[in-house]
This record gives structure tokens, sequence and C-alpha cells, in this order.
């Protein structure tokens, strides 16, 4: 059992992570808002199905009075015309009217006790949905501005990507400049020098000849000196 509680909490955990990733809490907040509202759609059309019954009632007790009232004058009308059984007979019926009418009574109130908590259910309603439509709007304003802010950041993230990338190209080729300076100092030094000559690949025939034009001219300047010394 301890291994199967420990598998559901990562299946769950891992259920939570995706469904995390796929849910727009904007849409969630819409969806239980709409939901919200129709609940008290359901319960003001309650309200309205209500008051329409006790109006309906109320209308058959006008009804009933009414035609009490007209059994009450022909009762009077049949006493004063001696005819006793005709106002006991009218009497009688609008004792039922009356009996019928306490009925009605009961239900109207019975109604309008039904309507009272249905109208006080919807006022609480009322406020709980405008406070959440509130509070729906804050968050989504919320999302969306940290959402931006994501966005915002990720796309610099990607510039200082791309600039450390810069960054080393430019550095690359600020040493490889330095590195041609350096050489071409170097090759300068070494033609002062004259060091450059001797890698100047000047050919070996060439190379003989100098010494043979250096060996020649200094037997001259000896032959020289020798004549003139007398020697």
């Amino acid at each position: 059992m301890g291994l199967l509680n420990r598998m559901s909490t990562v299946v769950k955990a891992k259920m939570n992570t995706v469904m995390d990733r796929v849910e727009d809490p904007n849409e969630t907040l819409d969806y239980s808002y709409q939901k919200q509202l129709e609940l008290l759609q359901n319960v003001k059309r309650g309200v309205a199905e209500v008051t329409t019954s006790k109006k309906r009632l109320e209308l058959q007790k006008a009804k009933l009075a009414q035609k009490m009232d007209q059994l009450d004058v022909q009762a009077r009308e049949a006493i004063k015309s001696d005819r006793e059984d005709l106002a006991r007979q009218a009497l009688e019926r609008k004792a039922a009217l009356a009996a019928e009418a306490q009925s009605l009574d009961q239900q109207i109130a019975d109604l309008e006790g039904e309507q009272a908590k249905l109208e006080a259910t919807e006022r609480r309603l009322s406020a709980k949905v405008e406070s959440f439509r509130v509070k729906k709007e804050t968050i989504k304003a919320q999302y969306s501005a940290a959402e931006a802010q994501v966005k915002v950041t990720e796309s610099l993230t990607g510039i200082s990507e791309e600039m450390a990338d810069v960054g080393l190209a430019v550095q690359r080729s600020e040493d490889k400049i330095e590195t041609m300076k350096a050489r071409s100092l170097a090759l300068d030094e070494l033609v002062e020098k004259g060091t450059l000559e001797e890698f100047s690949g000047t050919d070996d025939v060439e190379k003989e000849l100098a010494k043979i034009r250096a060996k020649s001219g200094v037997e001259a300047d000896l032959a020289r000196l020798k004549e003139e010394e007398g020697r």
C-alpha cells in the first residue's frame, strides 16, 4: 500500500506539472466566473418563478374576494325578499370560498417566505460574484504583467547571450589585430638588423659570387697597400 500511495503521489505531481504548463489562468478564471454567473442566473430565475406563482395566487384570491362580495350582496337581497333559503345557499358558497381564500393566504405566505430566502441568496451570491469578478480582473492583469515581464526578461537574456557572442568575436578580432601588429613590428626590427636578409631567399650562386667579389676586393686593396709601401 505504501508503494502504491507513493506511486499515486508521483503520478499526481507529474499531472499537476503538466496541467500547470498547459493551463491558462485567464481561461480558468473566466470559466469559473461564467459558472458563477450561470448559478446566479438560476437563482434569479427561481426568484422570478416564485414571484410569478405568488402573483398568480394573489390574483386568484382577488377573484375569490370579489366573488364573496357578490355572494354577500346576493344573501342580503335574498333576506330582503324573505328568501332565507337563497340567503343560506349564498352564505354557504361564501364560506366555502372563504376557506379556499384562507388556503390561498397560506400558500401565498409560504411563497413570500421562499421568495425572501431566494432574494437574500441572490443578494449574497451577487455580491460574491461581483467580488470574484473584481478579483479575477486583478489577477488577470497581474498575470498579464508578469507574463509580459517574463517575455521582456527572456528577450533581454537572448540579447545578453548575443552580446556575449559578439563580445567574444570582438575579443578574438582584437587579439588577432594585436598579433598582426606584433608580427609587423618584429619584421621591421629584423629588417633593420639585417637578420631578415639572411632568410630573404638569395640563391647559393649569388652568395658565392658575393664572396668572390669580396675576396677580390680584399686582394686588390692588399696589392695596392704593398705597392704604396714599396714591398
